[in-house]
């Protein structure tokens, strides 16, 4: 039986050797470069484009069959440059002899193709120069949906044992956007290509912005997967480092790193997904244990769960050379996480499930932007507490009791002030957020609420309060920046305020106590905050209750200017001066920055007041007058109060942080009071010279 197995084992040998001679011949006696016209007739047919061969031809036959070219090009397709579309200075492939001979397998061993250069690109009708290469090849998609972890198809009859691709150069054109890339210094070693069994790819290169002078480096290395079809890829252990440099580049250099266990792209479902995905830059590390792609092709749509670890926003902003600003608190922005559901389309990105905790702040709820030019912000938030002044710049080492007092609405007015009409015209937000606790210029409050509407240069806003010292807060605002110089209003209303503990968190201390009940309808117009104030015009009403005015001491000053009449002590200073009213009211008008009350009405248990006079908003000064009138007996149920004659008038000017009250003595001054001055006034210039009384003159 051993003796047919040697006999055949004998002419199998005898068959090879004859096939080996049969090559060795074709190699001495055939020139491939003879068959040059051939070959380029062929390509024309094939393509319609042109192939140079410049350079010489060469077959080989270790370690297998192959061809070498030397300088070849390909022409551009019909209406674009006139320039090659492809060139290339050398190439190398060898297919194994015997896969081909014994059981007609294409086995390449090996592949080169060294400075190959391509110029891509798309004239302004969207055509691009290679359509004409890839007509003929459209993929179809599988009737069926299969499975991106398994493969059916047949034992391939393909494979390439190695890729070299070195120094590779790609020209994109791009005439219809006139965006130009430059990418160059292409690289890529593969060592073998066998459909569905992975290959280890290493691939860079870097691409150059002409427009902008930026340079991008790429380096990725990956076990890549690729059917027969072409239509689907699975990279295992991913690795991509990327490198951007350039004058544009925050920092002027950026470098992030993505590593991804697995990726899959099924281009024929239109589907990808990636597990384990994380991306490294600086202080910033981005993860998504699977994110899923759809519609990638026509329609690209990803989703999935995003998770940004703790990161100190300072240190990022530093390594963007990016100077941090100047914040009251030392440690704000040193601390800040994010985690939330991720939809993104090519033109919109949408965050469920958000939660972000800013330091000590936390945050939940949802947000979305759509059409990113402009871009259209929605939002729906929440945060548990926010202590905004930590943020904001170092205070100023003045008084603090001259610290203007701002309202909300009022700081929502002066923070839109300090952004260009351009972009508040541009600005298109809708949304709502709630807060619990927040701290605001020195204003603490509870359960805020805030509406936020702006879209084609008109701006609305919402807020309540529903805690504000003991009492609650509502107010709008709307703005319209329409034209270049912008028109406000606001509406506010404030009930059952304590004055005194809100005074005291914004001054240090509170001149005033009591109930507040107040409300303010205003309009304005101007690109600055004092632009603001000097422009407002509209109506203001308030009603104190149960108050105290301290510092001032109505009846004091009474009884001085009567001791000075009379000629009697002065009464002794106290420092604890006060004056206490049961109600004070009043309403007022508001034009070009001056506030104007005519009505001033208030009550205590010894006088009756009534006042008017203005306020310079821009300036704080202000110019009032009050008059008292001194109650003589109570009412009683028959009959009503009895006051003295004389009214006791005061005037009051200064600033609100610090008012002057003067008396206008003048008013106390009857015909029996007068003889009385002029008798002291006359001692006073024999006793002391002549013009010693002038001080008391100008006095009364």
């Amino acid at each position: 039986m051993g003796k047919p197995y040697k006999i055949m084992a004998s002419i199998g040998a005898a068959l090879v050797f004859l096939i080996i001679i049969g090559v060795l011949g074709l190699t001495f006696f055939i020139n491939p470069n003879n068959f040059k016209p051939e070959i380029a007739a062929a390509v024309k047919d094939k393509t319609g484009r042109e192939i140079i061969l410049e350079g010489d031809l060469k077959l080989a036959l270790f370690p297998g069959l192959g061809l070498s070219t030397g300088k070849a090009a390909l022409s551009n397709a019909p209406g674009f440059q006139d320039k090659a579309f492809a060139t290339i200075e050398q190439s190398d492939i060898h297919i194994k002899l015997l896969p081909l001979l014994l059981a007609k397998k294409i086995e390449v061993s090996q592949i080169v193709l060294k400075g190959l250069a391509l110029n891509l690109a798309r004239n302004k009708q969207g055509a691009n120069n290679w359509d004409d290469l890839t007509a003929s090849s459209v993929i179809k998609p599988a009737p069926a949906v299969p499975d991106l972890s398994k493969e059916t198809e047949t034992e391939t009859a393909f494979a390439i044992g190695g890729i070299s691709i070195e120094n590779a150069h790609i020209n994109w054109d791009n005439q219809k956007t006139g965006k130009q890339l430059e990418i160059k210094d292409v690289n890529l070693e593969a060592n073998q290509f066998i459909f569905n069994e992975p290959a280890e790819v290493d691939i860079s290169f870097v691409i150059f912005h002409p427009r902008s002078r930026r340079t991008e480096s790429i380096k990725l290395t990956s076990a890549v997967t690729i059917n027969r079809k072409l239509d689907n890829f699975r990279f295992n252990q991913l690795e991509l480092h990327y490198t951007a440099s350039g004058e544009s580049i925050p920092g002027k250099l950026l470098t992030a790193f993505l590593t991804a266990p697995a990726i899959a792209v099924d281009l024929s479902r239109q589907v990808a997904k990636a597990t384990g995905l994380q991306i490294k830059s600086g202080e910033v590390t981005i993860s998504a244990d699977e994110i899923n792609g759809s519609h990638i092709k026509d329609q690209p749509s990803f989703q999935g769960p995003v998770a940004i670890a703790p990161f100190s926003p300072v240190k990022v902003m530093k390594q963007l050379a990016i100077a941090p600003p100047a914040m009251r608190n030392a440690n704000s922005l040193s601390s800040l996480a994010i985690s939330f559901n991720l939809l993104a389309t090519a033109d919109s990105i949408d965050l469920q499930n958000l939660v972000m905790t800013l330091d000590d702040t936390r945050i939940k709820g949802s947000t979305s932007i759509k059409d990113f030019s402009p871009p259209a912000i929605a939002f729906n938030l929440n945060a548990d507490a926010l202590d905004a002044d930590r943020y904001l710049p170092p205070e100023k080492a003045v008084d603090k009791s001259s610290k203007p007092l701002a309202s909300p609405a009022a700081a929502i007015a002066a923070s839109a002030s300090l952004f260009l009409v351009e972009t508040l015209r541009k600005l298109n937000a809708n949304g709502e957020l709630s807060l619990g606790k927040l701290k605001i210029n020195s204003l603490t409050m509870q359960d805020i609420h805030l509406k936020l509407n702006a879209k084609n240069g008109i701006i609305t806003t919402q807020q309540t309060v529903d805690q504000f010292y003991q009492g609650a807060y509502s107010g709008s605002v709307n703005m319209d920046a329409r034209s270049n110089v912008p028109t406000l209003s606001l509406n506010e209303k404030i009930t059952q305020v304590q004055i005194e503990p809100l005074l005291k968190d914004v001054h240090g201390k509170a001149r005033m106590s009591g109930i507040a009940n107040a409300s303010a309808q205003l309009q304005g117009r101007g690109n600055t905050s004092d632009e603001l104030k000097s422009s407002l015009n509209g109506q203001l009403n308030f009603l104190f209750k149960d108050g105290v005015i301290k510092g001032f001491n109505l009846q004091k000053i009474i009884d001085n200017s009567k001791a000075l009449i009379k000629g009697t002590p002065l009464p002794t200073d106290n420092k604890n001066d006060q004056t206490v009213f049961s109600q004070m009211a009043g309403t007022a008008t508001v034009s070009n920055g001056v506030i104007q009350n005519n009505d001033l009405v208030a009550f205590s248990s010894k006088a009756r007041v009534n006042g008017q006079g203005n306020v310079n908003l821009k300036s704080e000064q202000l110019d009032y007058k009050i008059i008292a009138k001194l109650i003589k007996t109570k009412a009683t149920a028959t009959e009503p109060e009895q006051f003295h004659d004389t009214p006791i008038a005061i005037k009051i000017s200064g600033s609100f942080s610090k008012p002057v009250y003067m008396l206008d003595a003048g008013s106390l001054l009857t015909d029996k009071n007068k003889a009385k001055v002029n008798k002291l006034l006359d001692k006073l210039d024999k006793k002391l010279g002549p013009g010693a009384s002038d001080i008391l003159k100008s006095f009364f």
